[in-house]
């Protein structure tokens, strides 16, 4: 199964990233504003509305406090499978890296989610290290 990786830098404190990835009923605001115009949650799903119109669905599948990590699967999209997973990992005093790991098929979707997601990553770090 074809896997997207991203890791980031990101020039601010774990706890602080943690609790902006975990707000999952904001990642227009927190994450990726910009990108992400709307996100509406139905009970363990959430409803992400992207720039252009374009919306997925996202079960959110665990919120692990304990490991900064955030497991989801999407429907609605390009792919028949998409189930992703960040974790926030701690670097130092001020500093974190945001992994991004994200299962596709079929392998003609990965090109346009991979685009989409390293787009997210570079949009999460600037709102990140801007606070």
């Amino acid at each position: 199964m074809p896997t997207i990786r991203v890791e980031i830098a990101i020039a601010a404190d774990a706890a602080s990233v943690w609790d902006a990835v975990r707000d999952v009923g904001a990642a227009h605001r927190r994450l990726v504003p910009g990108l992400v115009t709307d996100v509406r949650l139905e009970g363990a799903v959430r409803v992400v509305t992207f720039a252009g119109g374009f919306t997925v669905r996202e079960r959110i599948i665990d919120i692990d406090d304990d490991l900064r990590r955030l497991a989801y699967s999407a429907t609605g999209g390009r792919a028949e499978h998409h189930n992703a997973a960040m974790e926030v990992l701690a670097d130092g005093p001020g500093r974190c890296r945001l992994r991004w790991i994200t299962d596709v098929l079929p392998a003609e979707a990965v090109p346009p989610i991979r685009a989409l997601v390293e787009q997210g990553a570079a949009l999460m770090q600037r709102t990140l290290e801007a606070g």
